[in-house]
């Protein structure tokens, strides 16, 4: 089973995630993995034809290796968050592992926002990126672009509740490209009458 929204049980997990923006009158895009040729590119393009600015949560790797797609990302307006510098899991390594993978994005990275790959993490890896000032964002609503065997057409429906505050997951990158190219302009479509904003730490 999917769950295209974020659930109680993990808000009350890690309650000092952002989960959504309280009291906000604007809708919130991110996009996690990139930044990469393949999506990076026709992802920023639909926004500026939209006029809409929106968070990215880059890895490391990928900053380092396309430099000029992560100095466009800023040059036009968006804001970025640390996604870790391999995209490893919190609950897959060792603290001490996941956190060098994490300062070695940082060196590259300058933002206060971080976003845990796959959503993992735990509330000690909290804990320790709040006392570094970190805000750790996780979302309201996911859309599995990324996951060939979903169906966009389901993303869309759940999209239609999309609410001011909400935080939306999509990703730039390659294996998100067929089903992302439905669900942002959709989402961009739905919701043309409201607001979009960039995330910034509090």
């Amino acid at each position: 089973m999917r769950f295209y929204r974020s659930t109680r049980f993990f808000k009350i997990l890690l309650p000092n995630c952002v989960w959504r923006i309280p009291l906000s009158k604007k809708l919130y895009l991110t996009f996690d993995d990139g930044p990469t040729p393949e999506v990076t590119p026709w992802v920023l393009d639909t926004l500026a034809e939209h006029g809409v600015k929106a968070t990215f949560f880059c890895v490391g790797a990928n900053v380092e290796r396309y430099p000029h797609l992560y100095k466009r990302v800023l040059d036009e307006g968006h804001c970025v968050g640390n996604h870790t510098y391999s995209h490893i899991s919190a609950w897959e390594h060792g603290f001490n592992t996941w956190f060098k993978d994490f300062e070695k994005a940082e060196k590259l990275i300058k933002s206060k926002l971080i976003r845990p790959p796959y959503g993992k993490i735990s509330p000690w890896h909290v804990y320790k990126l709040r006392k570094k000032g970190y805000e750790v964002v996780m979302w309201s609503f996911i859309t599995y672009d990324f996951d060939p065997s979903s169906d966009p057409a389901v993303a869309m429906r759940k999209m239609k509740r999309l609410r001011n505050g909400h935080i939306v997951v999509m990703h730039d990158q390659p294996k998100a490209k067929e089903h992302l190219k439905t669900i942002l302009p959709g989402i961009l479509k739905e919701h043309a009458h409201k607001d979009f904003g960039i995330l910034k730490p509090s």
